[in-house]
């Protein structure tokens, strides 16, 4: 298994039930297959440039022990999301 970091930036209208339940998602597709090392919640932040007119967002970085097919099913997952606004997975 190999160590990842996920950011992802939600939505800064989305309520609280919605931003819980977006880090839950996440922590199923990874227990899948994988462990949850550690979530670390930012909080809200001015975005560099405006996404999809937003000029804030609410960050997540979440660091994951999975096999190789984790981040593939994450970024889909995270893709098909309307609340995520943009995500990385990089390989720590």
């Amino acid at each position: 298994m190999k160590n990842y970091e996920l950011v992802y930036v939600v939505r800064p209208n989305a309520e609280e039930e919605v931003r819980e339940a977006v880090i839950n998602k996440v922590k199923e597709v990874v227990a899948a297959s994988g462990e949850v090392v550690n979530v670390d919640v930012w909080g809200t932040k001015k975005l560099a440039y405006p996404i999809a007119k937003f000029n804030e967002g609410h960050y997540v970085l979440v660091n994951f022990k999975a096999a190789v097919d984790v981040p593939k099913e994450l970024d889909r997952n995270l893709k098909i999301n309307e609340n995520v606004i943009r995500h990385m997975i990089v390989v720590a």
